[in-house]
């Protein structure tokens, strides 16, 4: 698994933080991280929780990553960033059971953390621990076991729902405002990252023509 990290600029104070909890638990997991920024308040590219939904639709719909870790002062605002864009299901996750559930019975591919409501003393355990749920068993396993059948059977009408509620991905990018979305890619590390392991070619071709 590819996990992608990206952080808004009212947290990016906290990116490191974040990135090592996150570090430890993919490392025992095997997955690759990637770590997409903020990488700190003063960066030069500065993302907003919106273009923090752009980006991750970006790199999940394009397969560069499988999985994208975020947040904002709430964790609200991001997640209803990331869950406006076809291909993306984002949860809302302030605890270690949130992430185990939005795991088991969502099968998400994105949380959303709150990075400063209730973030105090403990707030690195609880990242830590929430990694370690989120990531404990595969995904859609249902919770409790007995209710997988319908859990999943659910999963697969949202998905029904959700193909038939958004717009390509291509197309919505190329009716937003185009400041908005090159800020959304214009992380410092972006295109090492970006180019490197994103496998649709046709949105790699539309990143470079966007991005020009």
């Amino acid at each position: 698994m590819k996990i992608a990290l990206i952080n808004e600029n009212s947290q990016a104070a906290k990116n490191a933080q974040i990135y090592e909890a996150l570090k430890k638990v993919a490392d025992e997991k095997g997955y690759e991280l990637r770590n997409y920024g903020m990488y700190g308040a003063d960066d030069a590219a500065q993302l907003t929780y919106v273009q923090n939904g752009i980006l991750a639709a970006v790199l999940l719909n394009s397969g560069a990553a499988d999985f994208v870790v975020t947040g904002c002062g709430t964790g609200e605002g991001a997640m209803l960033a990331l869950n406006s864009f076809p291909g993306v299901i984002c949860g809302h996750v302030a605890t270690p059971l949130d992430a185990y559930t939005f795991a088991q019975i969502n099968d998400g591919n994105a949380i959303s953390i709150p990075f400063a409501l209730g973030y105090g003393w403990g707030g690195d355990l609880n990242l830590t621990y929430i990694f370690e749920k989120l990531f404990s068993e595969p995904f859609g396993g249902g919770y409790p076991k007995e209710r997988v059948v319908p859990e999943q059977r659910n999963k697969k009408i949202l998905d029904g729902v959700r193909a038939a509620a958004f717009k390509p991905l291509p197309e919505i990018l190329k009716s937003l405002d185009r400041e908005l979305v090159k800020g959304a890619l214009a992380g410092e590390r972006f295109d090492e990252y970006f180019f490197e392991d994103a496998k649709s070619e046709e949105l790699k071709s539309l990143v470079r023509e966007l991005k020009a």
